[in-house]
């Protein structure tokens, strides 16, 4: 049976993981975390790395997320590389993904790339404002990501809202399902459930 893929996109700490790993949970499904294809900059010095846009498209390594993305489709086992988000590098570890019914595709750009949405029977946009994005991003990175508070709100104002207004909210028109990310996530995860029901049944 070819797997069903789920997108799920929205701007930084709109609440996607948080909805993704609900639908997994729902769904039995695997979940493909974007957040893993980030460039290797160990060529670069801690402070380029501190500085790099980390919130362009081009910050991932889209051909092989894509060529990963294509294996699951196909019902093949990937191998994801591990990105230490602390060092801005690639651990070297590689973590197996195996194929499921039910793929999520969860990201900043999970609706960004043609290909990538062709695969996608249901595509989700996580909307949020972006005061309240950036109390949860400031929160996260300094919990689990070693940050300053202070480099936390000039990354955001530097590049993540600017890169999101110019690469993610537009992709809110490719959505079948627009959420928002302080609703109820009973709410929210039966929204998208109901969508997948019609686009499963179609598929089979």
């Amino acid at each position: 049976m070819k797997p069903y893929f789920i997108g799920v996109a929205g701007p930084s700490c709109a609440g996607k993981s948080f909805l993704a790993e609900h639908l997994a949970g729902k769904l039995d499904a695997a979940l493909f975390h974007l957040d893993s294809y980030y460039r290797e900059l160990d060529h670069l010095s801690l402070v380029q790395r501190a500085h790099y846009n980390f919130d362009s498209p081009e910050a991932l390594d889209s051909a092989l997320l894509l060529e990963h993305a294509h294996h699951l489709s196909r019902g093949e086992t990937i191998h994801r590389p591990v990105y230490d988000f602390t060092t801005h590098t690639r651990t070297g570890e590689t973590r197996p993904l195996e194929p499921h019914t039910f793929v999520i595709v969860e990201g900043l750009f999970a609706l960004h790339w043609e290909v990538l949405r062709k695969l996608q029977g249901t595509k989700v946009f996580v909307d949020l404002g972006e005061e309240l994005c950036l109390e949860r991003r400031i929160e996260r990175d300094i919990r689990e990501r070693g940050r300053t508070r202070e480099s936390v709100l000039e990354q955001y104002n530097t590049t993540v809202v600017p890169m999101a207004r110019q690469y993610v909210y537009p992709t809110r028109n490719h959505a079948d399902i627009v959420v928002t990310g302080d609703d109820d996530i009973t709410h929210e995860v039966e929204s998208v459930m109901e969508h997948i029901r019609r686009g499963a049944s179609r598929q089979a």
